[in-house]
């Protein structure tokens, strides 16, 4: 699946369930601080999203789709901690785009992998909408957060630090 199958299917299923939601074109652009000034919200409302891997066992292991706010990092002891894992850090990129279905700088706060586990940090749930890139660099969604939890069904976990 490329980034434009990961966007249609996002989209169908945010039209198929009601979301209240806005699509933003901007310039390409993947980092959090500069495409949040792109498209006019605070950090604290970016979606910031990380694929990590947790070890659980000498040879098993399982993802987590971290989503945090964007003007905070993600706590891998937290993450760790949270699904009984002996260390987690961040996927490689391969298998962060392969799970997430986009490239870095693009993931979405919700999995369509049933190996990549969604994971949100309460902190981004404060605010009404919740903005991110739509699986693409050149546009984003603003997506009421009650739709999104609704939606993506995410754990909700305290793994964000200043």
């Amino acid at each position: 699946m490329n980034e434009h199958d990961v966007y249609a299917k996002l989209i169908g299923l945010l039209d198929e369930r009601g979301a209240v939601y806005r699509v933003i074109e901007h310039e390409p652009q993947g980092a959090t601080e500069a495409v949040s000034k792109l498209r006019g919200n605070t950090l604290a409302q970016a979606a910031k999203c990380i694929v990590l891997m947790v070890k659980t066992g000498k040879k098993t292991r399982r993802y987590v789709l971290a989503v945090v706010p964007g003007d905070r990092r993600v706590d891998l002891n937290a993450v760790k901690e949270l699904v009984g894992g002996t260390y987690a850090g961040f996927a490689t990129p391969e298998v962060a785009e392969r799970l997430a279905g986009s490239v870095s700088g693009t993931i979405l706060p919700f999995s369509f992998d049933p190996e990549l586990e969604p994971v949100v940090d309460p902190g981004l749930l404060v605010h009404e909408e919740i903005f991110f890139n739509a699986a693409r660099l050149d546009r984003s969604l603003a997506l009421r957060t009650a739709d999104y939890t609704a939606i993506a069904e995410p754990r909700t976990a305290a793994i964000a630090q200043e």
